[in-house]
């Protein structure tokens, strides 16, 4: 535990070092692992790793909320629709007076915007809290699942953290903004057919069949817009997490999507060699014929 104590910036950083090698699927099971196998600095190691969000239902209002680090207070989270812990928690940390009725309205601006870009169904949480320097800050939470109807039907999640930093600066403010963009997608067999044995050739239904693309993606980006009313904060905001959304999602489209495709062609092609090979001899031919009648006119 001295070396621990001692050498703590370089501990620390080892952990994320790790993370950022181990399989993003088991990202819950590998921070908990390290936690407890480092547990002096599981505070600043949770504070830095970001996590799949979790769901949890405001038992006062009857609506889902998020939860992260950012409304926890010990072993209890904040619901943004009631403002109350669960489990209840007496002297619980909560935004002032002013930034509470900001953040109400945060949360119904970003249910519609939940409303509109993820189809009508996930789960979106706005919190907020304030900055010694007089400014505040917040966390838009946004997540969906897509629940498999079958053993066979892929399933997926897409979360979204965007942590944010205001100051107003006379009639403008300064916003800086760090989004996380967390997907996963699993394709093929959920789970073992237990009551099917596979012939000889027949492919077998196991969990090895599944195709698991998983992995995040973290961008940052400042700018400085007006503010009329502190409204204006929420029109801001919610302008540079639209853009952001659709950047990165547009990024992952290429990454996931676009490289795959591309390893998949080159490992093997969907077409017959001799296929492919009338079809670039009938290119040629066309090409010939074009210059021919070119060179004739």
């Amino acid at each position: 535990m001295s070396y621990v104590q001692e050498g703590g910036g370089d501990t620390l950083e080892s952990m994320l070092d790790l993370m950022r090698r181990l399989p993003p699927t088991r990202i819950e099971e590998n921070v908990q692992a390290l936690t407890q196998l480092v547990p002096d600095f599981a505070d600043d190691f949770l504070g830095c790793v970001d996590q799949p969000l979790k769901v949890r239902l405001d038992k006062i209002t009857g609506r889902e909320f998020l939860t992260c680090d950012y409304n926890r207070d010990g072993e209890s989270y904040r619901s943004p629709w009631s403002n109350e812990y669960d489990p209840p928690l007496e002297d619980g940390t909560v935004p002032t007076a002013k930034l509470r009725k900001l953040e109400i309205q945060a949360n119904e601006a970003f249910d519609a915007y939940r409303e509109m870009y993820y189809e009508g169904g996930g789960v979106s949480s706005v919190f907020l809290w304030d900055l010694e320097d007089g400014g505040f800050a917040g966390v838009v939470l946004l997540k969906k699942v897509i629940k498999p109807q079958s053993s066979s039907a892929p399933t997926g999640s897409w979360d979204s953290i965007h942590v944010f930093e205001t100051s107003e600066r006379g009639r403008n403010a300064h916003y800086k903004l760090t989004s996380t963009v967390m997907l996963q997608m699993v394709s093929g067999k959920s789970q073992a057919d237990a009551s099917h044995k596979p012939k000889d050739g027949e492919w077998s239904n196991t969990k090895e069949d599944n195709v698991d693309l998983s992995g995040s993606m973290t961008r940052q980006i400042e700018t400085d817009a007006p503010v009329t009313d502190t409204s204006s904060h929420i029109v801001n905001t919610g302008r540079m997490i639209e853009d952001m959304e659709i950047k990165m999602r547009n990024l992952l489209q290429e990454v996931y999507f676009g490289k795959t495709r591309d390893i998949v062609f080159d490992l093997r092609s969907v077409e017959s060699l001799e296929k492919a090979r009338k079809q670039k001899d009938l290119q040629k031919e066309l090409v010939g014929m074009m210059q021919r009648k070119k060179s004739s006119s």
